[in-house]
């Protein structure tokens, strides 16, 4: 069975702004597309699982976050890197479209967009990690029972009491996996 970093998208990977679907104003982190090439010379599956609640409010459309997506894994290319897959929640609960406004299994804090990628990957649990920067993201990993880490980057750096290990960035965090698992 495989092993896989989660990893959640605005404010992990990439500069924190409200909505970002547009490619031109995508910004990786600093390190980040290097802390993806580790976890990929390492073995892991890089998976991205992110809420995109602007898709339901009517900001954006599913085929801008697929774009946006493949922008990403061409950028990481470059240096020899990728994302293995993308996994998002267009849901909210309460607000915009009727078709998205659904109380769903796959928006963090639920752990629906884990589960499938678990099903999708064969991964073995005991040998997964989540990244992110909200609590929500926290939650989601440890309702099934893996391993987080909350970066400090994005909404991170205005989390407190989040019980889970914490890192200044994704890179960082990388470096402790890694060291972790040796």
């Amino acid at each position: 069975m495989a092993k896989a970093v989660f990893l959640d998208r605005d404010g992990t990977i990439n500069v924190e702004k409200n909505y970002v679907y547009k490619i031109e104003d995508f910004e990786f982190i600093d390190g980040t597309k290097e802390a993806i090439k580790r976890l990929n010379d390492n073995d892991y599956k890089v998976i991205v699982i992110t809420n995109q609640a602007g898709i339901a409010r009517g900001y954006y459309k599913e085929e801008d976050v697929f774009k946006l997506h493949n922008f990403m894994n061409k950028e990481l290319s470059k240096i020899g890197a990728q994302v293995d897959a993308f996994y998002y929640c267009p849901h909210h609960p309460t607000a915009g479209d009727e078709k998205y406004r659904i109380e769903c299994n796959c928006r963090k804090p639920k752990s629906g967009l884990i589960v499938k990628a678990v099903k999708d990957f064969e991964l073995d649990l005991s040998k997964c990690w989540l990244i992110g920067d909200k609590e929500s993201d926290i939650i989601a990993g440890q309702r099934v029972g893996i391993k987080t880490i909350l970066v400090r980057t994005g909404y991170g750096s205005t989390v407190d009491n989040c019980k889970t290990i914490q890192c200044e960035s994704l890179i960082e965090s990388v470096d402790y996996i890694l060291n972790y698992c040796f």
